[in-house]
């Protein structure tokens, strides 16, 4: 690693040693751990943010990037990449309206779907990978956050339906737990979020 302008700007190339894994740390962006070390996984800028609890994320990024990281209670918008009975793995794309450069890792379990009913929910009827979804944070963990649609305002934003992903048509909604694709008239379950702002519809586009 190098120093490059400032003093404190540390430079790094792919390969590079950067920290030993600890409890409080993080890994970030551009980053990867191997024998208990985290490496840089391409050449940028070393940045080490303050989130949460004494916790800390190491990434390197782009020099001039400005890192965004999600922090509890912010609304997220993410991609559903993986359904199981009891959680659904994310892509978190975007925090606070910022559109990321790079994703984090999102778990939304079956007990934060809904506010209520929880023994009810089914992951499957809620949501399908490729989903785009609103979701709130409500804890960071050590490898990804935790988020919760437990909100009416939250919820399933974009979908296809399971056999119109073709046409790119995505469905509407038709109640907070159905959307309807408009070609086929066919019917899904979903967790539908009561409202799409704006903005989302922006950055989904």
């Amino acid at each position: 690693m190098s120093s490059e302008g400032d003093e404190n700007t540390v430079v790094c190339l792919p390969g590079e040693r950067l920290c030993r894994v600890e409890d409080n740390v993080v890994l970030g962006i551009g980053t990867y751990e191997q024998n208990g070390y985290i490496y840089a996984s391409k050449s940028g800028v070393v940045n080490i943010e303050e989130s949460g609890e004494n916790c800390q994320v190491v990434s390197v990024h782009k020099p001039g990037f400005h890192l965004t990281i999600p922090a509890t209670g912010d609304v997220v918008t993410a991609r559903v990449l993986v359904t199981t009975p009891k959680f659904a793995k994310c892509a978190i794309f975007c925090v606070r309206n910022v559109l990321l450069e790079s994703s984090y890792r999102g778990l939304l379990r079956k007990e934060d779907v809904r506010e209520t009913e929880k023994d009810r929910v089914d992951i499957y009827k809620s949501f399908k990978p490729g989903d785009v979804i609103l979701a709130r944070v409500i804890n960071q963990m050590e490898q990804s956050f935790l988020i919760t649609t437990a909100e009416t305002e939250l919820g399933v934003v974009v979908a296809y339906a399971s056999d119109a992903r073709k046409t790119r048509v995505p469905m509407v909604p038709v109640g907070w737990s159905e959307m309807q694709c408009p070609l086929t008239t066919i019917k899904e379950p979903r967790k539908v979020a009561k409202v799409l702002p704006e903005s989302s519809i922006n950055i989904i586009k």
